[in-house]
């Protein structure tokens, strides 16, 4: 299987040597998202606009790729502090309202840009 290169405008680009996402047969890979305001450009630091904002970006990379929130079957989400999870929660359910992807929460040392979330998904097309 080849490997396609996935990339939009409509979410943050790399900040480093990586791809928005990947995909390869019928799957998709997001690179986490940073919890990047593409509206406003900013860094969205509190923790239940850094979430929606991540998973914004998450959602156009998808979109880009022609698949959907609803196809996402996998996520890690990092956070820089665990006191925020039920903030992160709060919004993360109001994109996943039905039959939730599996997923991996885990608090981290430290972000790039010292973000407080970042998060990747993978999805079926």
């Amino acid at each position: 299987m080849s490997k396609k290169v996935i990339s939009t405008e409509k979410a943050p680009g790399a900040i480093g040597p990586y791809s928005q996402a990947i995909q390869i047969g019928n799957i998709v890979s997001t690179s986490g998202q940073l919890p990047i305001d593409m509206a406003t450009g900013e860094l969205m630091t509190d923790p239940k606009l850094a979430t929606k904002a991540s998973l914004d970006n998450v959602k156009a990379i998808l979109e880009e790729a022609g698949t959907s929130m609803d196809k996402v079957f996998k996520t890690t989400v990092f956070v820089k502090d665990l006191k925020d999870f039920n903030d992160v929660n709060e919004v993360y359910a109001t994109y996943f309202k039905e039959n939730p992807p599996a997923r991996s929460c885990v608090q981290v040392a430290q972000l790039p840009k010292d973000a407080v979330v970042e998060i990747e998904a993978l999805a079926t097309i």
